[in-house]
Order: structure tokens, then sequence, then C-alpha cells
């Protein structure tokens, strides 16, 4: 909205060019999405379901009592900020309208007894991904950048729908089981989504930079990093109250529709290894236990069978981490390790 408004009004005053700016559009959704979310949860937190623990995770009780599905909160506000700041685009508004479906189901779960089966969600999830997947290659052929060969590969909508459909069902689950320590979600999902804001912004948005890195330029990456701040920015604003100790809990209402924007990115950018480099810890954390348990559950095949998952229960329970070294720990090998491997990723090429 601004953006056009921006153009609009540019041939009337110089000033309002600034509204036709990526970088201040930028800035300004992820300061909006920080004090909105920061002034908003504690107005509204006791309208929020309570935790009522969780069956085997490690200090469950201590988060008995505190309201949970903080999502359906900052998620509207990530939204109507993405409406005000990010060029208009029908295909932004389907991603929109997936991860606001995404925070109904995660709300719904998370205000149930017992919450809702494995499966239900599961299917669920699944079928977001794939709207979601259409959404992104508008059922066109989508180019996409692999390491290790320099050309572009460009894939039919026949292929490209159940590959991103993998990724962005894997993301979803992977960044919702990483959320049991306080801060170490948004945290690990804030960082990979700002790296790959910087990405979409610096590298396959930009032409010249794309050209000189070997990787396909991207007309809507910067459109799509500005999506990516404006997160940053509401995630921010969560973890001045998700801080240890917490005051509220994320919930699946927000895990879920993160997880699936985080999904969204990297396919926007284009290479859906950058999944593993920009959330690597997401991954070992949430993603591998998921895979422990579907071998374990539909093939009888047992792996990792003395590591207890998402690893940040095993941690704690059987090397007697706090929460605090838990997060930190994770925190830093994903910020030293991230820029690593997408050097490497990138030089590679």
């Amino acid at each position: 909205m601004l953006y056009n408004l921006g153009q609009f009004l540019a041939d009337f005053a110089g000033p309002f060019r600034l509204l036709a700016s990526y970088i201040f559009l930028a800035g300004l959704g992820a300061a909006l999405g920080a004090f909105l979310t920061w002034w908003l949860l504690p107005r509204y937190w006791h309208l929020l379901p309570r935790d009522k623990g969780r069956e085997y995770a490690i200090d469950a009780e201590k988060s008995i009592g505190k309201p949970i599905s903080a999502g359906i909160l900052f998620i509207p506000v990530f939204v109507i900020l993405c409406l005000l700041v990010v060029p208009f685009n029908w295909g932004f508004m389907g991603i929109l309208a997936c991860m606001t479906a995404a925070m109904i189901v995660g709300f719904l779960d998370d205000r149930s007894d017992g919450g809702w089966s494995e499966y239900r969600l599961g299917a669920i999830d699944l079928v977001i991904a794939v709207v979601a997947s259409m959404v992104i290659c508008k059922l066109e052929p989508f180019t996409l950048w692999l390491p290790l060969y320099k050309d572009p590969i460009i894939l039919t909508p026949l292929l490209f729908v159940p590959g991103a459909t993998i990724l962005i069902w894997v993301s979803i689950n992977a960044t919702n089981c990483t959320d049991g320590v306080d801060g170490l979600s948004a945290s690990l999902s804030s960082m990979g989504i700002l790296f790959l804001g910087a990405i979409l912004y610096g590298i396959v948005g930009h032409e010249f930079i794309a050209s000189y890195l070997l990787v396909p330029h991207y007309e809507q990456g910067a459109d799509w990093a500005i999506m990516a701040f404006v997160m940053v920015g509401c995630l921010a604003g969560f973890l001045w109250h998700n801080s240890y100790p917490s005051a509220v809990l994320m919930g699946d209402a927000g895990s879920r529709p993160i997880g699936l924007l985080l999904g969204v990115l990297v396919l926007a950018c284009g290479n859906p290894f950058l999944i593993l480099v920009v959330a690597f810890m997401v991954l070992v954390n949430g993603a591998t236990g998921i895979l422990k348990v579907a071998l374990l559950r539909f093939l009888k095949v047992g792996i990792f069978g003395q590591v207890r998952y998402p690893l940040h229960d095993h941690v704690r329970h059987n090397m007697g981490w706090s929460n605090t070294q838990v997060l930190v720990r994770f925190v830093i090998l994903q910020a030293v390790g991230t820029p690593l491997l997408l050097m490497l990723l990138l030089k590679v090429r």
C-alpha cells in the first residue's frame, strides 16, 4: 500500500519517494512489528488459553498456567503490516492467507483439551503446504539453483509442488517441535528469517550481485525480503516477553505460521538446500525427532535410540544444561554456522 502510495505522490512532493524505498519499508515494517507486538501482548494475553503442560517434556510443570498461543496476537500484526509495507501481489496475499490458516489451526489446537492428534495436524499442515507451494510457483515452471551445479534448473509444477510441499511441511513441524524452551524457537527462527531476508534483498534480489555469484535473479526478491524483516520485528517484540523466565508462550498459533514462512522464504530464494544453511539447528533439534518417530512407527526401524527428542530435552535431561545454556549455545551454533555454510554454498558455485 505505502509503496504504491509513494509512487503516486512522488510527482507532487519529492520526500514521498521515501515510501517507495525498499530499505525504508523494511525498516518501518520491522520497527512497527516489534513495537506493536511488544505493546499488544501484555494488554491482551489475559484472553489467551493457559498452558496445561506437555507429557514427557522436561520442566513442563514450570509452564503450566502461563498464557499460550501468543501467535494469535502477533501473526495478525504481521499480516496487517505486510499489507501496509509490502508491494501488492496476489501471490503474497495467498501466502498470508496460508499463514492465517496455520495460525487458526494452531490456536484451536492450543485451546483444546489434550490437543489435536498428530495425524490430524499433520494432514492439515500437508494441505496448507500444498496450497503454499502452488502459490509460490503460480503453477508455472519455477527456476531453482543448486550447490555444485552452476546452471539454473527449471522445474515443472508437477515436480516443484511435491518437493516444495515436503520442505514446507518439515519446516512447519520442525519449528513447532523447537518451541519448548523460553526464547528458543523465536530466536532460531528469527535468525534464519533474518539471513533469508538478507539473501533475498542483497543476493537473489539484486541483479548485479546475482549475476556475479552465478545465481538466478528474482525480481520479487526484495519484496519477499520486506516480509522477512517484518516477521523479524514481530519476533523481537515477542521475545521481549518470552525471554527466560517467560511471561507468555508462542504456542502452535505462532510456531506453525512461522515455520510455514521459513519454508516459503527458502523457496523464494530459489535454493531448497538453504533450509540446511539458515535453519540447521531448527532441523537438528526438531526434524530429526520427526524422522526418528516416523521410521520407528511406520517402518519399525529404530535410530538415535539413546537420544531424547526434541534435542533441547536431551541436553537438559541427559547433559544437565539449563534453559539459558540451551538457548545461548543453540543460537551460537546457528549464528556461527550459517555464515560459514552460506559462504561455502556460494563460493563452491
